[in-house]
């Protein structure tokens, strides 16, 4: 997986590889999906969610630069293979996800493997108080549009990965907060990504 799939889309940071290697990914998939833990391909974890492709995992780890210190939070827990990850390269993760049912298997997976600095909460992550802000902030699905809804909840010099866009393009993009309000904005790359639930779609245009 690594060599074929990360490695081969460029992500080359050792701290990044070796935490993909050392967290056991299969044990983050469904059973019924296991057989694909390792494909390059997106898994379906129900209600019409998905685990992101491991290359895309990898992209998104490598662009937030994440430091020791670092608080993270990441809208979806989804698996809560990510989640993990971004444990064990930061300093402590509060993670959300709108399916119950996610919140609480995710949290018995990572208990499992001795991830202690994670909090997980229900909660539709497109409605978040803006009452923290934090180092890192990973969001796992995409949005129509980029609004200050997750940019306000940076500190500076903070980092977002997130998704941009509609079918049949997506962007791939870091924001990145600097002091005084000036944020920039780098896209990595295309993709097409399951859409946040509840994340408002903007009508296809019709001539």
């Amino acid at each position: 997986m690594l060599g074929q799939q990360v490695r081969a889309w460029e992500v080359l940071d050792d701290r990044v590889l070796r935490v993909m290697e050392t967290t056991p990914r299969e044990l983050f998939v469904p059973e019924s999906e296991r057989e694909l833990a390792f494909a390059d391909a997106e898994i379906p974890l129900g209600a019409g969610q998905v685990m992101l492709a491991p290359k895309v995992e990898g992209r998104l780890l490598q662009a937030l630069q994440i430091e020791p210190s670092d608080e993270i939070l990441e809208i979806g827990t989804g698996s809560g293979y990510l989640t993990a990850c971004l444990a064990r390269l930061g300093r402590h993760v509060t993670s959300v996800d709108i399916l119950a049912d996610f919140v609480a298997d995710a949290g018995g997976r990572l208990r499992k493997q001795g991830v202690q600095n994670v909090d997980l909460s229900t909660a539709d992550g497109l409605t978040l108080p803006h009452t923290r802000q934090f180092d890192v902030l990973a969001v796992t699905g995409s949005v129509p549009t980029l609004t200050e809804h997750f940019t306000s909840m940076l500190k500076p010099y903070g980092r977002l990965f997130i998704v941009v866009g509609r079918p049949p393009v997506m962007e791939a993009c870091l924001i990145t907060q600097h002091p005084r309000g000036h944020r920039t904005r780098q896209d990595l790359f295309e993709t097409v990504l399951t859409p946040l639930l509840n994340a408002e779609q903007p009508e296809p245009f019709v001539l």
